[in-house]
C-alpha cells in the first residue's frame, strides 16, 4: 500500500532520530513529574542525560509482575498515570487481572496507521470482531476505525450466525477480530447461502496468523494484514505487505533485549520487545511484553523508512523449575555478566530416568582454562553438566532457557 496515515510514516532516519530523542527526554520528565509511580522508577535518573533511543538502556525495565504489584499496591493502576484516574474515560481488565486506562481522545491506542496499511478508510463498513467487554480490544479498534474515516459495525465476540447475517445486511466491506472468526463466519455464510463477498479486506491481531488461514482469506479477494500491540501499549507494530516484517509504530520506542536484562542484542538477533510510548496520559517507559521478536534489515517496499521487526517468536519469560529450584533468565544474563569472555549462555533442561538433568552451554570468546562449575552453582544455585562452545554456535532464538522435558 502507497496511502501513508501521516508524513511521520516516510521521515527519514536522522529526521525520526531526532524527532524521538527530543519526545523521549521530554516524556521522561513528564512521567516523572506527573506519575507517582514513575518517580520512584526513575528517581536514579535525570531525564536530561536521557538524549537519543540508545541511552534508554540505561534506565530500569518495567515488567508486568511489577504492573501487577504496583496496582496492588495502588489500585487500581499502581500510580503510573500521569494524573488522577477521576480525568480518565474507561479503566478496562484484562486477565491477572491486570487494568488499564482508557481515553475517548482521537486514535488514543494508535490503530489509525495499521487499518490504513490494510487499506481500510473513507467508504468502508468495517465489522468490529474484538471484544468490547472488560479488555478495551474493541474500543481500541473502534478508535482507530474512526480516525481513518471508516464506518464501525460493533459486533464484538461470538454469535456466529448474527454476524453473518449482519455481514450480508450491512455490507460489510472489512473485518478486524482475531485471524480465525473471519474463517468461521465465512463459512457460516456459506453454509447459510449469504453473500458475504463485498468483504476485501481484513486486519487480524491477538493470535497466531497460519499460513493456510491467510491463504483462505486471499482465495476468497481478501487482503489480510496482521498487527502486533497490546492492551498496555496499543498497537506497536504492523504489516503493510502480507508475510513481511512489521513496521514499527511512530507512537512508541521498541529495543530488543535479552531476555531477562534491560541490554540491546546485537542486531539481527532474537530477544524480549521492549516498548516505551510517548502517549502522555499513559507514559510507560521501557515496558517489557515478554515477547520475542527480532530487528529486520532493510527497509520496508511500501517506503514506510520505520525499523521493523518479524513476527512473534515465543515468549521470553523462560523461568523453569528444575530439580525444585526455579531458574530464570535474569540468573542466565548474572552468570554471562560475571565473566568478559562468557558471550551468550543457554541452560538445557531434559529427563534421564525421572531425573531432571540441567547443562549449561557458554560460548567462551579465547581460550580458557577456567572451571565454570563453581560459577553455575553459585548463581543459578544447582549444579549442572558445563559445557564451553565457540562463539555462534548457540541457535538464534531468542532461548537462554531450553526445557527440552516431556512429561506424558
Amino acid at each position: 500500500m502507497t496511502n501513508y496515515f501521516d508524513n511521520l510514516e516516510t521521515r527519514s532516519e536522522d529526521e525520526r532520530a531526532d524527532d524521538l530523542s527530543r519526545q523521549l527526554s521530554v516524556q521522561i520528565q513528564h512521567a516523572k513529574k506527573n506519575s507517582e509511580a514513575f518517580k520512584q522508577i526513575l528517581k536514579e535518573v535525570d531525564p536530561l542525560d536521557v538524549n537519543s533511543i540508545e541511552d534508554l538502556c540505561r534506565l530500569p525495565v518495567l515488567r508486568k509482575s511489577e504492573l501487577v504489584k504496583l496496582q496492588a499496591e495502588d489500585p487500581p493502576l499502581g500510580g503510573l498515570i500521569a494524573g488522577s484516574v477521576k480525568d480518565l474515560n474507561q479503566i478496562f481488565q484484562s486477565p491477572g487481572p491486570i487494568y488499564e486506562p482508557g481515553m475517548t481522545k482521537k486514535d488514543w491506542w494508535r490503530s489509525a496507521r495499521a487499518l490504513t496499511a490494510a487499506g481500510i478508510g473513507k467508504g468502508d463498513i468495517v465489522q468490529n470482531c474484538f471484544s468490547y467487554h472488560f479488555t478495551p480490544a474493541g474500543m481500541l479498534s473502534e478508535q482507530g476505525i474512526l480516525a481513518v474515516g471508516a464506518t464501525v459495525f460493533p459486533a464484538g465476540t461470538g454469535q456466529t450466525e448474527l454476524q453473518a447475517r449482519a455481514a450480508s445486511e450491512i455490507g460489510v466491506t472489512a473485518y478486524i477480530g482475531v485471524p480465525d472468526f473471519l474463517q468461521i463466519i465465512l463459512d457460516k455464510g456459506d453454509e447459510l447461502g449469504l453473500n458475504l463477498s463485498k468483504i476485501k479486506k481484513a486486519l487480524v491481531g491477538g493470535g497466531p496468523l497460519f499460513p493456510k488461514t491467510r491463504e483462505s482469506y486471499n482465495e476468497r479477494g481478501i487482503l489480510c494484514l496482521q498487527n502486533y500491540g497490546t492492551a498496555d501499549l496499543g498497537n506497536v507494530a504492523y504489516e503493510t505487505i502480507a508475510d513481511a516484517p512489521m513496521i514499527v509504530d511512530e507512537g512508541v520506542i521498541v529495543e530488543i533485549v535479552t531476555p531477562g536484562t534491560g541490554d540491546p542484542v546485537p542486531a539481527g538477533e532474537i530477544g524480549e520487545v521492549v516498548v516505551t510510548t510517548l502517549n502522555q496520559d499513559y507514559p510507560l517507559i521501557r515496558f517489557a511484553t515478554g515477547d520475542l521478536s527480532a530487528f529486520a534489515s532493510g527497509k520496508s517496499e511500501c517506503g514506510r523508512t520505520n525499523a521493523r521487526i518479524v513476527g512473534w517468536r515465543g515468549r521470553a519469560d523462560q523461568t523453569t523449575k528444575i530439580k525444585g529450584m526455579f531458574v530464570r533468565p535474569e540468573q542466565v544474563a548474572d552468570l554471562v555478566a560475571r565473566a568478559p569472555e562468557i558471550k551468550k549462555a543457554r541452560v538445557n533442561v531434559t529427563r534421564n530416568e525421572n531425573n531432571d538433568v540441567m547443562s549449561v552451554l557458554l560460548e567462551i570468546e579465547g581460550e580458557t582454562n577456567k572451571d565454570y562449575d563453581s560459577l553455575v552453582k553459585e548463581i543459578l544455585k544447582l549444579k549442572g553438566e558445563v559445557q564451553t562452545v565457540t562463539p555462534g554456535t548457540l541457535p538464534n532464538d531468542g532461548k537462554v532457557i531450553d526445557d527440552q522435558r516431556k512429561f506424558d
